[in-house]
């Protein structure tokens, strides 16, 4: 009867996960037609991770290199599974059963568990899960397939929940939800919305602090934060193998620092702040928090056929003007383009509002703090003062980019809020002159300044921005410029009339006109309608597509028929016109481009003073008329990195570069320099296939030799696999052997014979070994330490975790059991 009365308990909360999962695929309705989202980034994911999946699918290992993208990178931020995170297989399992689906579902699901540990009414948690889920940027984030960053969001909040119930006095259970929550949200694999995450927790630590010493309560203070402490460093342990190896690859990347000395003024220990900045929220742009459409919507939304600026174009007489208004962009923020705004909806502003002046004590403060903070940070480029002293100094704020990213923190602490108010208005914690005073100053507010822009749209600015006046010509930016006013006043008095109507349910139930459940059903649906339409701007039906089409992304064309008929074995292939930005080379052949945020640090730097002026230099002598082989073997750095095929127009023949050095080479001499500028310098109008460019940190290795190039011997490579190459050897002397694979120490390793042999840096990214006369065989194999031994510690970690969570479960059984067992004595 008690394992009975146990269940029983969780029916409701069992009903509501089925309610959640029901309103998902109601609003991803095609998904029940087999058709799924369209998600870019998951296109830019299946080409750049192709070779890692393919190696993992015909031998069960794992990789963790590819030579697919930029010439060789590790995959740890591509595609590796760490099997030591026992959570996975929840992680996984879920994503596999609710495919598409699942982001919201665990949006939804994640606040809820975040309101029931507040004690909130659960009908009013159904109600802030579903205004936190469909805040506009998290649906807008699916469409982009931006999935890592999706279950990042949805783990935060149960983390979020953990962090509270310890100070609320559960220890040990908050202890436990925090491991287990922050396990799933490192395994996400999106550190910049955990970093996020971390400032959330951090205010709120700050501010429970302040009130320990003020209320002299510092020992529970410090009882929680050793338990919460103790989650973290399990859910680290759990996930270390991960964040080890991104460690790791921090160094090396984008995000480490750099050692050339140019640009200082906006160089940081991480990425440059001028690319950090470039996704700044415009300070007046905040105002889509309340109005969505303050800024025009996303890049993409154009004023329609019933718009002034399409009656302009008929009245020019221009052609076909259905399909150039297509390209009129009513987005006019500060962005260089968007694919929505951050929305939280009228109805949730609203009651953050009045929950500053009615909400007392810890949870107002920090969670106004937060979302201020959250705010300014947003600005970025806006404050350049504040951003560039915050990438200098605040720890790890310069490794992450997109300022704009971090309304994310408002996205939780508004809803949180407004339903915090809620809580404590239904509950009676506040006296009703108080909150109906509060009400009235926040519809003032919120509801004042909707209707403001409404009425007086003009005062919100010139409704352009820098780029207009490039792109339309006056006599339709006039009409543009309408169009985006009219887009402003619907929606500012779309924003109003949804603030009014709230605003009447709640004094409906002050006046006992409606129950508390109606009142909280009809809350719910009002912020339901008011986030649904505005999300479906964004992510609609016409966003879903057979799952076909999502299977097979890259259609084979011309140009990869050709060059997949060469049958040597390692080879790469520059696809223009944007090989920089391009994934989809990677999926049919080893890339000198790709596609990734955090590409190794020196091979962006080739990029830029090399390889792209390298290509506009081909580019233009192609278009001249030169012969082939006069323009290629003016290309050192391509010609190093064995560049054999350019694919210049995927319907026709790819060309064939005569001058790419190939896997391997000897060459003739070395040229010593003594800073990074200077052997990056070195590689312009460097012969790579008689001298190798050595830095003074390897001088050791060719200190002292002479090398005479064997021009009868050879180095020809016999095997490959992403992470292991094999070459045989024939040397009548000793050689200098350059190598056209990325130098990366931290996992590669050397043979000569099978005994290990050292390597080092060359021509600035490459490998190079000195080879002793003879016949030898020639390995290169990439074991790094940080995966392999990392992933025991994860192993060990996750069993450590699971004895806790069943130990912590088997003695409040015996607890409750004991408990019901002594009532029934009595």
């Amino acid at each position: 009867m008690t394992k009975m009365n146990g269940f029983r308990k969780f029916l409701p909360d069992v009903g509501v996960i089925l309610f959640f999962i029901v309103l998902t695929y109601t609003y991803m309705f095609p998904l029940i037609e087999g058709k799924t989202i369209e998600m870019d980034d998951i296109q830019h994911f299946k080409g750049m991770s192709k070779e890692l999946v393919d190696y993992r699918e015909e031998t069960g290992e794992e990789a963790v290199w590819t030579n697919s993208m930029f010439s060789g990178m590790p995959g740890y931020l591509i595609s590796v599974i760490y099997p030591g995170n026992l959570t996975r297989y929840f992680h996984v399992n879920f994503r596999n059963i609710f495919d598409n689906a699942s982001f919201l579902i665990l949006y939804m699901i994640g606040f809820y568990i975040l309101m029931l540990s507040m004690k909130f009414n659960r009908w009013l948690s159904v109600a802030g899960a579903i205004a936190f889920a469909f805040s506009s940027y998290f649906i807008i984030i699916l469409g982009a397939g931006h999935t890592s960053k999706a279950f990042a969001i949805a783990y935060l909040a149960p983390v979020l929940a953990g962090v509270l119930m310890a100070f609320r006095g559960k220890y040990l259970a908050g202890g436990l939800l925090f491991a287990v929550a922050f396990s799933l949200e490192l395994l996400a694999g999106h550190l910049q919305i955990t970093y996020y995450g971390f400032l959330i927790i951090a205010i709120y630590g700050l501010t429970e602090l302040i009130y320990a010493v003020r209320e002299k309560t510092l020992p529970s203070f410090l009882k929680a934060f050793l338990y919460l402490l103790a989650g973290a460093v399990i859910a680290i342990g759990m996930n270390f193998s991960r964040l080890y190896t991104t460690w790791e690859y921090s160094k090396h990347s984008i995000r480490g620092p750099s050692e050339l000395s140019a640009k200082s003024e906006v160089k940081t220990s991480g990425l440059d702040k001028d690319y950090v900045v470039q996704w700044s929220y415009g300070i007046d742009e905040t105002l889509t928090l309340l109005i969505p459409n303050y800024k025009g919507g996303g890049s993409q939304v154009n004023p329609g056929i019933e718009s002034e600026s399409f009656e302009a174009l008929s009245a020019n007489r221009v052609q076909n003007p259905r399909q150039i208004i297509q390209s009129v962009s009513m987005y006019h923020g500060d962005q260089p383009g968007t694919a929505g705004p951050v929305y939280v909806g009228a109805i949730i502003v609203f009651l953050f509002v009045l929950g500053l002046f009615i909400v007392n004590g810890v949870y107002k403060w920090w969670l106004l703090a937060a979302t201020i903070v959250s705010i300014v940070l947003s600005w970025g480029g806006n404050i350049m003062g504040l951003t560039s002293f915050l990438l200098d100094y605040l720890p790890f704020y310069n490794k992450f980019r997109a300022p704009s990213m971090t309304l994310v923190i408002a996205q939780f602490t508004m809803p949180l809020l407004g339903f915090i108010v809620l809580n404590d208005i239904i509950t009676g914690k506040v006296e009703k002159k108080i909150w109906l005073n509060g009400m009235k100053w926040a519809i003032i507010i919120t509801g004042g300044l909707s209707l403001l822009f409404a009425v007086l749209p003009g005062i919100s600015g010139s409704f352009t921005n820098a780029t207009d006046a490039m792109r339309y010509p006056e006599w339709l930016l006039d009409s543009i410029v309408a169009d985006r006013k009219n887009m402003l006043r619907t929606d500012a008095f779309r924003s109003f009339l949804f603030i009014a109507f709230a605003a009447t349910a709640l004094y409906l139930w002050h006046i006992k006109k409606l129950k508390l459940t109606p009142f909280i059903a009809i809350l719910g649906l009002l912020i339901l309608v008011d986030l649904w339409t505005v999300d479906k701007r964004y992510l609609n039906n016409g966003d879903f597509v057979p799952e076909r089409q999502v299977e097979n992304p890259f259609a084979i064309t011309p140009a990869d028929q050709a060059i997949l008929q060469d049958n040597d074995l390692y080879f790469r292939v520059l696809p223009l016109p944007n090989p920089f930005q391009d994934a989809r080379a990677s999926y049919f052949h080893k890339n000198t481009g790709g596609y990734h945020a955090a590409k190794l640090r020196r091979y962006q730097e080739m990029i830029d003073n090399h390889l792209q002026p390298e290509i506009q230099q081909m580019v233009s002598g192609l278009q001249s008329g030169k012969r082939i082989d006069s323009i290629f073997m003016q290309l050192p750095a391509l010609n190093m990195l064995n560049t054999r095929y350019v694919i210049y127009d995927l319907n026709q023949a790819p060309l064939r570069n005569p001058t790419a050095l190939g896997n391997a080479w000897f060459v003739s001499q070395f040229k010593m320099v003594g800073t990074a500028d200077d052997e990056i310098a070195a590689i312009k109008g460097l012969n790579p296939s008689e001298t190798a460019v050595v830095h003074e940190r390897f001088a050791e290795h060719v200190q002292g030799k002479t090398f005479r190039k064997d021009n009868s011997g050879s180095i020809r490579l016999t095997e490959y696999q992403p992470n292991y190459l094999k070459y045989e050897v024939k040397a009548g002397s000793e050689q200098l052997a350059v190598f056209s694979d990325i130098y990366y120490e931290d996992g590669w390793n050397a043979y000569i014979d099978g005994n290990p042999a050292p390597h080092f840096r060359v021509n600035y990214i490459l490998r190079a070994m000195v080879i002793p006369a003879g016949n030898h065989t020639v390995e290169f194999r990439f074991h790094p330490k940080s995966y392999y031994n990392g992933n025991k510690v994860s192993l060990a970690s996750s069993i450590l975790l699971i004895l806790a969570v069943v130990g912590y479960f088997i003695t409040e059984a015996r607890k409750r059991k004991k408990k019901t067992g002594g009532i029934q004595t009595k």
